[in-house]
């Protein structure tokens, strides 16, 4: 399918700077975390979902960073539209919290949240205010590549298709490669003066949706990594989990259909890789905090020709349906038959050997007709399976479409927020990023460790590379975005320049 997507967009402004704090030294740290799940569905919880805070107090300047075990802040899920704009409006009238020095993440876990969660939030926020002791601050980075992978498959063609449970993989003769996964895990201490731990946060880059075997509401394998540094840290430490770069990255055994899908190991094994690097920080007493805020304009993607194109593709693929005697039953039947007996398939061989003998081709005829049958459904089902891809990825184009429609600009507009906490550098975008462009900002980082967090401070949907955009409508982040293939140009030159002015 040709590539014809429109890459005639605006060019985006350069980045407008909102706010920038002089370094400071950190003083003192609160941290509180309160329960947030709907669990009316049922199910056992064995990972709850939770909104945890964590205030940092610094000479001059504070700042709250919250996560929240949930989908997104908008747009998809249970959390409304106005959720992140009620938080700040609350915070900054009990607390004088303004919004540039709110960072609020969801872990991206696919679970149920209550309807009051953003009261519930606003007062977790202040539980962690109240509580502020004087800390010591460390910083590290932890190591786990045994519990993901990257979704996208590249395949003979050139193109590039994805991974979900909304349809079916390709054939394996066809894959020819996959993308790549991050395997670090960007760590914060924060000790007590006595040396007990106090809170610690951990990010990963992981779409956290295996789920639980009796389909509980579950925080995932965030929750269960969570609860597992928890009890290996002890003195009542809280933990909170960022979401990082994993927009194109799934669970392990995501597909598996052979075992009841279950977070917990998972989850076990991403604690015990991240509570074993925490052991080893070393926290100090003169770690600075230092926040930037910027307001950058990223140039919005019409979908219009690319949802021509795969309207196209897809006609093509009806028209080459082919006309066969076999129902499901039957194919199943033959497909069995043929498969155990390659030689001799319907019968004895020694049918076979009379027909031969009598200078007759009946069994040969019948088999012949019964393998084209079989050729002729088998394209079917593939046509079938590349027809599902095909319709559910047009679906999100469309809805696309009707956002850029409605917007009336070239442009979209976010607010990025970078915080440095003595070595750890933390940069927030609202987006769901995929891997790649994780590994490329922290490749280009001044700073010992640094945190790139998706889904923070809004939510805008997949934000993939400009590589994946110009792949022709095959996988989810190509079509379930709101960005044209330049907008990694610019969002990376501004990362770059955030990150040194911290």
């Amino acid at each position: 399918m040709p590539n014809t997507m429109d890459h005639s967009v605006t060019t985006a402004p350069e980045p407008q700077r909102r706010a920038e704090a002089d370094a400071s030294r950190l003083r003192r740290a609160g941290v509180a975390r309160a329960e947030i799940g709907d669990d009316a569905g049922g199910g056992t919880v064995d990972a709850p979902l939770y909104t945890k805070a964590l205030v940092l107090e610094g000479e001059r300047d504070t700042l709250a960073v919250i996560t929240v075990d949930a989908v997104a802040l908008a747009e998809i899920g249970p959390l409304r539209d106005d959720f992140l704009g009620r938080i700040r409006d609350a915070l900054r009238h009990e607390l004088g919290l303004t919004a540039d020095r709110i960072l609020l993440n969801a872990s991206h876990c696919h679970g149920r949240v209550r309807e009051d969660c953003a009261r519930i939030v606003v007062e977790t926020v202040r539980r962690a205010w109240e509580s502020r002791v004087p800390v010591r601050v460390g910083a590290g980075t932890g190591y786990e590549d045994r519990i993901m992978e990257n979704r996208r498959l590249e395949l003979k063609s050139g193109r590039v298709v994805d991974v979900r449970h909304a349809y079916s993989l390709p054939p394996d003769d066809e894959v020819v490669a996959v993308g790549p996964v991050d395997p670090d895990i960007p760590l914060l201490r924060l000790d007590r003066e006595d040396g007990t731990p106090l809170a610690a946060l951990f990010s990963f880059a992981c779409h956290p949706i295996q789920g639980v075997p009796d389909g509980g509401n579950t925080a995932d394998i965030a929750g269960f990594a969570a609860q597992m540094v928890e009890v290996g840290l002890g003195s009542d430490a809280i933990v909170l989990f960022l979401q990082g770069c994993g927009g194109d990255v799934n669970p392990i055994l995501y597909k598996d259909v052979d075992h009841p899908r279950d977070a917990e190991p998972l989850g076990n094994k991403l604690g015990l890789s991240t509570l074993r690097a925490l052991r080893g920080v070393e926290c100090r007493a003169d770690a600075s905090l230092n926040i930037v805020t910027e307001s950058l304009a990223l140039p919005r993607s019409n979908p219009e020709p690319r949802i021509r194109a795969m309207e196209a593709e897809r006609d093509r693929l009806v028209q080459s349906l082919k006309g066969t005697t076999l129902n499901l039953k039957s194919f199943l039947h033959l497909m069995a038959k043929y498969q155990a007996g390659v030689a001799f398939p319907s019968a004895p061989s020694h049918r076979y050997l009379r027909d031969e003998a009598l200078s007759r081709k009946d069994w040969e005829r019948l088999d012949a007709l019964n393998r084209q049958s079989l050729r002729h459904y088998a394209d079917n089902i593939l046509a079938m399976e590349e027809l599902t891809r095909i319709q559910t990825n047009l679906n999100l184009l469309r809805m696309h479409q009707r956002h850029h429609a409605e917007a009336g600009t070239t442009t979209l507009d976010i607010q990025l927020l970078a915080a440095r906490i003595g070595d750890f550098a933390l940069l927030g975008f609202p987006g769901e990023l995929s891997v790649r462009i994780g590994l490329n900002i922290k490749a280009i980082s001044p700073h010992p460790v640094t945190c790139v967090a998706g889904c923070s401070n809004g939510y805008i949907y997949y934000a993939p590379t400009a590589e994946q955009l110009r792949n022709p409508g095959s996988a989810q982040e190509d079509c379930d975005t709101l960005l044209a293939p330049e907008w990694q140009h610019y969002f990376e030159k501004a990362a770059n320049d955030i990150l040194r002015r911290l």
